[in-house]
């Protein structure tokens, strides 16, 4: 990441100001001047992009005072002291206290561009790294929600990881309800467009007209989409709506771009299972620009046990919220929920667990009749892939210690009492399931 250093040179002299301000504007340097600490004070904040020079000795805030105030506000903010022969170990004492370094007067010119240099490569890292790291941790934040712990999710986490480091164009599919907005999102987090914008932008929400004018101008206010995502994201959600026209125009915008592209585009296609692909819906040159780079979610169906511990997760955030208990899973329930096909995945999960939540409030009704009410019957409510009987046993007693042990915050004591296990025979189920107390506590 470039960034062009700023130098703050802060001197009660004019002189003294004038002649360092001309010098390193010679050497190259972007500088500007103060004639007290205050005045400086007014601009510099934290993450400011630069280098500061000052006196020692000035009336009012004298530089030590004004180190303490820089170091307070950013410590990394690199700062060089100028002195006089007699105020050196004063500069000793602001190096101790965070000074780069210090200048005796007079000074060698040549030395103080040297300084500088170093200075501004030292603060350009400093702010890089910071901004790294900002970049990473918004980037946890969103592959966080990305729940489960089952070989696809697995998977898809390694994909999104790997391609949201390239360049190319990526279209994401899945069927209704898996969370491809919430992958793109994700893509774009954890790549190197992070500090650009995120743009999203539905095809099917709009009208051609209108839809035109969002995505390529005119617009009243602010930037069409193509403008504002520059250097960023740009996210076609229902992409297989596009009409001829756009998709004309949206790949003359590609084409422009050239490669590597300055701008990405993540086009989501809602299509899958429901009609219209978008392959079937796209002119091939756009679909293959677009499909550069793939992901197919899973159905939530093929997630195994992800579905116990969705549906765990997602009911203790709605009890939190309505003030209630989270509703106990017995082992039928348990069965039936790992059974039931899904068919609108992770949004209909959602639901299920906010009114199975509700329900409980009340003290009525079950999780199978909520599964019934969204239109499937018990024989409807066997997922394609099949599970031995032992599979569906443990995921459910996996499932009982978690929750146990999240309600008793990992007391081990009360969750064999609850349970009825001997602590052998709970730390070897623990053990077995990969649940550690220190999660708990």
């Amino acid at each position: 990441m470039s960034r062009t250093m700023k130098i703050a040179v802060v001197d009660d002299e004019p002189d003294m100001r004038e002649s360092i301000r001309q010098w390193l504007a010679l050497s190259g340097f972007d500088t500007e001047t103060f004639a007290s600490a205050d005045d400086a004070l007014k601009v510099i904040s934290a993450d400011w992009p630069g280098v500061i020079i000052s006196d020692i000795r000035m009336p009012g805030m004298d530089g030590m005072a004004f180190l303490k105030r820089l170091m307070g506000i950013d410590s990394g903010l690199p700062v060089i002291m100028i002195t006089g022969h007699g105020d050196v170990p004063m500069a000793v004492e602001a190096m101790r206290i965070g000074a780069m370094d210090f200048m005796e007067k007079p000074f060698n010119p040549e030395r103080l561009t040297e300084l500088v240099k170093r200075a501004g490569q030292a603060r350009r890292m400093t702010l890089d790294n910071r901004a790294l790291r900002r970049d990473l941790s918004e980037g946890q934040q969103v592959m966080s929600k990305l729940i489960g712990a089952s070989p696809v999710m697995d998977r898809l986490r390694e994909d999104i990881l790997d391609l949201g480091q390239a360049d190319g164009h990526v279209l994401i599919d899945g069927e209704t309800g898996t969370g491809k907005t919430l992958v793109a999102h994700a893509l774009h987090a954890v790549g190197p467009r992070a500090s650009k914008k995120f743009v999203p932008i539905s095809c099917a929400a709009y009208n051609d007209e209108v839809l035109a004018g969002k995505l390529f101008g005119p617009v009243e206010n602010g930037l069409p989409a193509v403008e504002e995502a520059r250097g960023g994201t740009l996210c076609l959600e229902d992409i297989e709506a596009l009409s001829d026209p756009l998709q004309a125009r949206l790949l003359a915008f590609i084409a422009e771009q050239g490669a590597p592209a300055e701008t990405r585009i993540i086009a989501i296609s809602n299509a899958r299972g429901e009609g219209r692909k978008a392959e079937d819906s796209l002119r091939p040159d756009l679909f293959y620009r677009l499909t550069a780079l793939k992901i197919t979610l899973p159905p939530l169906r093929s997630r195994g046990e992800d579905i116990l511990s969705l549906f765990t997760r997602m009911t203790e955030q709605f009890s939190e919220e309505y003030g209630c208990e989270p509703p106990q899973v017995t082992a039928q329930e348990a069965a039936q929920l790992l059974q039931a096909p899904w068919p609108g995945n992770v949004r209909q999960l959602i639901n299920v667990a906010e009114r199975a939540v509700l329900q409980n409030r009340r003290g009525s009704g079950s999780i199978a009749s909520l599964l019934m009410a969204d239109g499937e019957d018990n024989q409807e409510a066997t997922t394609t892939e099949g599970k031995p009987l032992k599979e569906y046993v443990e995921s459910f007693e996996k499932m009982l210690i978690d929750n146990t042990m999240r309600r008793h915050k990992g007391s081990i004591a009360a969750v064999m009492d609850e349970l009825c296990l001997p602590r052998r025979t709970l730390n070897e189920k623990m053990a077995k399931y990969g649940l550690s107390r220190g999660d708990y506590l």
